[in-house]
C-alpha cells in the first residue's frame, strides 16, 4: 500500500506498527511453551464418538494416552464445535491442541496424520443395499438421510436417490443431526443414511439390532469420501508439533485399536480398507 495516497488508511497503519513496536516482544509473537504443567485439549462435551464430558470418545482415550506420556494432568477447555471454535479455544490461549482436525484445515497448524477414514453408507441388516459406490445404480429411487453441504448429497442425487437433510452447523448441546438420521434408518422412515464413518460406525452400532455398514471405499462419482484426520495446534510451535509426531508414530498400534473398539472405518495409506487384524480387506 502506498502511504502517500492513502492517508487515513496510512494513519492507521502507521498507528498499528507503532502500537506493536512499543509492545514486549512476548506480547507481539507469544514463544512456544517449552514446559507443560498440563495437557489442555479444546474439545466438544457432547460430541461422541469423538469427545465428551464423561471421557467416553475415542479422542478422550488419545488425550489420555498423551496426558500419560507427558507425565501431566489432562485438562479439557470445553466449547461446542461450531463456528468460531477455533478462535474461542486456540488463538486464545486456553488450550493447546485440538485432537480432531482434518488435514489441510486452514485454520490450525496440522500434524502428521493418525487416522484416514471415508463416508459410509447406513442401512438396515436385512436391506439388499451393498453399494460401496455412490455411482452405484442400485441407489437411484432409494431415499437416503444425508447431512447438508457434506460430498454425498451430489453424487446421491445425479444417482437418482432422493436426500433427506440435516442440519451441518448445529450446537450439539442441543442436537445431534447424524443421530437422527441414523435412528430414523432404524425406525424405516429412510431407506439409509450415508454419512462421515466414525459417526456412522458409531451410531450404527447404538440401534438395536445393529445396523450395517458399508464403507464407500469403491466410489468413482468424484466427491471427495475419505479424509486424512491429524491433530491440530497453533503455528508457530514446531517443538510442540515434533512431539505430537513422534508420540503418534510411537502410539500408532494402540491409536489404531482404539479407533476400532469404536468402531471406525480406517483405511490404509492406499485408500484401502483395514480389517481389525490390519490386513487390507473389507470388514
Amino acid at each position: 500500500m502506498n502511504v502517500a495516497r492513502h492517508p487515513v488508511r496510512g494513519a492507521l497503519l502507521l498507528g498499528l506498527i507503532v502500537a506493536l513496536v512499543g509492545l514486549p516482544p512476548a506480547a507481539a509473537n507469544p514463544p512456544e511453551r517449552q514446559e507443560r504443567e498440563a495437557l489442555r485439549v479444546c474439545a466438544d462435551a457432547n460430541n461422541l464418538p469423538f469427545t465428551n464430558q464423561a471421557g467416553d470418545g475415542f479422542e478422550n482415550r488419545i488425550a489420555e494416552l498423551m496426558a500419560e506420556e507427558l507425565g501431566v494432568p489432562l485438562i479439557y477447555v470445553w466449547a461446542p464445535q461450531v463456528m468460531g471454535f477455533v478462535r474461542n479455544t486456540l488463538e486464545l490461549r486456553v488450550c493447546d491442541v485440538m485432537i480432531g482436525a482434518v488435514a489441510g484445515y486452514e485454520f490450525v497448524q496440522n500434524t502428521n496424520a493418525y487416522y484416514r477414514s471415508v463416508y459410509a453408507l447406513v442401512v438396515p441388516e436385512e436391506s439388499d443395499l451393498r453399494a460401496t459406490s455412490l455411482t452405484d445404480p442400485a441407489l437411484a429411487g432409494k431415499r437416503f438421510g444425508v447431512v447438508a453441504e457434506t460430498p454425498p448429497m451430489v453424487p446421491l442425487r445425479r444417482a437418482g436417490a432422493s436426500v433427506k437433510g440435516y442440519p451441518l452447523m448445529v450446537d450439539t448441546r442441543v442436537r445431534t443431526p447424524v443421530r437422527d438420521a441414523i435412528e430414523e434408518v432404524a425406525a424405516g422412515e429412510t431407506d439409509g443414511a450415508v454419512v462421515w464413518g466414525p459417526l456412522a460406525g458409531h451410531y450404527a452400532a447404538l440401534q438395536s439390532p445393529p445396523l450395517r455398514v458399508i464403507p464407500l471405499v469403491d466410489d468413482d462419482s468424484g466427491a471427495q469420501l475419505d479424509y486424512r484426520i491429524t491433530m491440530g495446534i497453533r503455528r508457530g510451535e514446531p517443538h510442540w508439533k515434533d512431539w505430537i509426531n513422534d508420540f503418534i508414530e510411537r502410539h500408532q498400534e494402540t491409536i489404531d485399536a482404539i479407533l476400532t473398539e469404536h468402531h471406525v472405518p480406517l483405511l490404509d495409506r492406499r485408500g484401502q480398507l483395514l480389517t481389525a487384524d490390519g490386513m487390507g480387506g473389507e470388514s
